[in-house]
């Protein structure tokens, strides 16, 4: 990573802009991520758009589990470069799902929880929903190495 990427890094971290690292992120694009601030004041809200390129399931239809997968890491990713104490790229380390319902071809909303921060790893907590927040498809468990990118000035 350059100097110009750390500091574009911090630059768009202090100013909360994870619109524009979605935007470096092809995949995530591809499959319709976005995300906007919680209408409840409550971190993130992370939206997958409905596209039939998701589909795994013709017959139901329903999202492919994967793509429900990558959504979901995206989110804890995102929402975890926002929420450490210093800008720092996460690796992912290990993911544990658990598809609880079939995930229909609607917008589908996640939402994350730092469950711990420590020197080199952490730990967050996904789940994903269609209609209702308390009705979630999917929660995702997700630990993170952290590395050691920090502000040039630092």
């Amino acid at each position: 990573m350059t100097d110009h990427d750390i500091e574009w890094l911090a630059r768009t971290r202090q100013r909360g802009d994870v619109a524009a690292w979605l935007a470096r992120i092809p995949y995530a694009r591809r499959i319709g991520v976005s995300v906007e601030n919680a209408t409840d004041g409550d971190g993130l809200l992370f939206r997958l758009a409905p596209c039939e390129d998701n589909i795994g399931n013709v017959l139901l239809p329903a999202l492919h589990g994967g793509v429900v997968a990558a959504f979901m890491e995206t989110a804890a990713t995102l929402d975890l470069m926002l929420a450490v104490r210093e800008p720092r790229l996460p690796r992912v380390v290990d993911v544990s799902i658990d598809y609880l319902r079939t995930a229909r071809v609607v917008p589908t909303l996640a939402r994350c929880e730092l469950l711990r921060e420590g020197r080199r790893m952490a730990n967050v907590r996904v789940w994903a929903w269609q209609e209702e927040e308390s009705a979630p498809v999917a929660t995702a468990r997700l630990h993170f190495a952290l590395g050691g990118v920090t502000t040039p000035d630092a």
